[in-house]
């Protein structure tokens, strides 16, 4: 029975107050029509999703298409999906709905349009008869060669035995869950009298099991209830007949008993599971890789904290290196780099309008470092460079909101002097930092670095007459306060740059009179006209502002450390930046 007809089933049971049993419909959504005789003695699809989501953190892939059928069963998992894959970062940037009737060549020309994407990571959610045939044509087309992903649900994975030799070749490198069944004698002796009874081409899946489970959990409730015979009892009245139905299925729902599928135990009429083990596809069939458990996550073994030896599996196109999950597209599209508009420090990105071409031109160090970058990649990558600008030509905002483009999709990446922060990383990757002690280029970019930011305070020159000897000395040059306790202590107005993630950490450290500044020019204004009493900014553009007014400042302390400068991506490009 699948879960559309369940469905229609349940109605039935409803209307005639007779539990309704089922080992099969899996769909989360039958969950959504409460029913109070439906009893669902097989795992809700969505119990799985943890286990899928699981796979996918562990090797840090941070874009996934799911491939699933265009019906109850197929859409039931998406909700659960989506939400799990959201919490670990994970986006769904195409789903691919593939109709249950469909034809080979348009599951071909799905392939196809799949391959053009750049996303190598797939879930497939389908049902044995048509998650076998997509898997055959994913690997006629070539998508079952090295550099790909296929992860399978259980409803295929559960199901591998009983497809045939005709999944074999193309099961090979897949990963899938499955709920743990324990092997057992029990479960043997029943396979071995099962065929010995029937016939010996007929294999037992964990459906099989649970069908045989449910049916002894039933039998057990009816024996409670008190009505052994298969025919029931003509009851008195209607609101007898009822008790007994809603009776019944109380008590199938508390019974729990160590059957053929293990822990046997249904709770609010919903079989329970919190076992699933992780499959890889072999050459002859599958291997257990792992498990996944409610407790301990992704593991190697049973009651173990051990994780799971990424070596050991075997992927598409044989290879025992696991996939970044990505690779440059082929439809021609370019990436969209996002640039920040800004009025000052141009020293580290500038970026230059011809209006009688309509065209932009980007300079600067970071831009620099950007190009040399993409030109030492492997492999040629177009793009475009995108001011992050409104239509008057000034800034959109503020640096974190630049970032968050990428995010949202409106850039596919960002270059410029930004800067790695913890609250930006939740939602977009960075590079390595491409920054050490300043402005000097990083040649080992696996050394973690830092920019400093600090503050900068106006000296004044002090000068006296000597009286003994009349000469005019000048005393040693100190700043007019060395710690922001002075300055709020003091009340002084403090100078921040524009747009830059300086000004929360003002705020957060109780400074609240502040006042902004967009170039060095105005910043030097401001000091001399004692507009404000320090300032705070990065080290990189602080040595540029004492590059040309070094006689007249100083930088002090105390520092805060960040991560340096790095480009912003949400694409994975990150990894093949740093290496290069």
């Amino acid at each position: 029975m699948t879960s559309m007809q369940a469905s229609f089933i349940i109605n039935l049971g409803n209307d005639s107050q007779v539990p309704i049993i089922s080992f099969t419909a899996t769909s989360p959504s039958l969950t959504s029509l409460r029913s109070e005789y439906f009893v669902r003695a097989t795992l809700n699809d969505s119990s799985q999703v943890k286990a899928l989501t699981a796979i996918i953190q562990a090797f840090g892939w941070r874009n996934v298409v799911p491939i699933y059928v265009d019906d109850d069963f197929g859409e039931g998992i998406n909700p659960s999906l989506t939400d799990a894959l959201n919490e670990i970062g994970t986006q769904i940037p195409y789903r691919s709905v593939i109709n249950s009737s469909v034809i080979d060549q348009e599951i071909v020309a799905e392939l196809y349009k799949l391959m053009t994407m750049q996303t190598r990571v797939f879930v497939l959610h389908m049902t044995k008869s048509l998650g076998s045939r997509v898997l055959n044509k994913a690997q006629e087309v070539g998508m079952m060669s090295e550099g790909y992903v296929w992860i399978v649900s259980n409803g295929l994975t559960n199901t591998l035995s009983l497809v045939g030799t005709s999944l074999v070749g193309s099961f090979k490198g897949v990963i899938g869950v499955k709920p743990y069944v324990p092997r057992s004698k029990m479960i043997e002796d029943f396979i071995l009298h099962w065929k010995g009874k029937y016939s010996k081409d007929v294999n037992v899946d964990a459906y099989g099991l649970w069908a045989y489970d449910a049916t002894t959990s039933l039998v057990m409730a009816v024996e409670k209830v008190g009505y052994i015979n298969s025919n029931f009892r003509k009851m008195d009245s209607s609101r007898n007949s009822v008790n007994l139905g809603k009776y019944l299925r109380r008590v199938i729902s508390s019974t729990r008993f160590n059957g053929l599928s293990g822990d046997f135990h249904i709770v609010n009429g919903q079989l329970q599971s919190s076992i699933f083990e992780i499959i890889n596809g072999i050459g002859d069939g599958e291997r257990v890789i792992g498990f996944w458990t409610k407790k301990n996550g992704f593991v190697k073994e049973l009651n173990s904290m051990k994780k799971v030896d990424v070596g050991d599996i075997i992927w598409p196109g044989e290879s025992t290196s696991a996939p970044k999950g990505w690779v440059i597209p082929t439809n021609g599209k370019k990436l969209r780099i996002g640039i920040p508009v800004k009025d000052g420090f141009s020293n580290f990105v500038k970026l230059i309008k011809d209006p009688s071409t309509n065209t932009i031109r980007v300079t600067g160090f970071c831009i620099d470092v950007f190009e040399a970058v993409m030109a030492a990649l492997p492999y040629d990558v177009p793009f475009e460079y995108i001011p992050f600008e409104k239509p008057d030509g000034s800034a959109a905002g503020s640096y974190d909101e630049l970032v968050y483009q990428v995010f949202l999709g409106n850039f596919d990446a960002v270059v410029g002097d930004v800067t790695i922060r913890a609250n930006r990383s939740r939602y977009v990757d960075f590079t390595l930092p491409f920054t050490e002690s300043e402005e000097q280029l990083v040649n080992n970019l696996s050394r973690l670095v830092v920019i400093i930011w600090c503050f900068v305070v106006l000296i004044l020159i002090q000068s006296y007459t000597a009286s003994l000897t009349s000469t005019i000395t000048i005393k040693q040059l100190e700043p007019t306060f060395t710690s922001s306790e002075q300055l709020i202590e003091k009340g002084k107005i403090v100078g921040y740059p524009k747009g830059s993630f300086v000004e929360g950490l003002l705020r957060n450290s109780n400074m609240s009179t502040l006042m902004v500044y967009k170039t060095r020019d105005e910043l030097h204004i401001k000091f001399s006209k004692g507009e404000i009493g320090a300032a705070f900014d990065e080290i990189p553009y602080m040595k540029l502002f004492l590059a040309k007014h070094c006689s007249k400042y100083t930088m002090v302390g105390p520092t805060l450390k960040t991560n340096g400068f790095g480009f912003v991506s949400s694409l994975s490009l990150s990894h093949d930046f740093s290496d290069n």
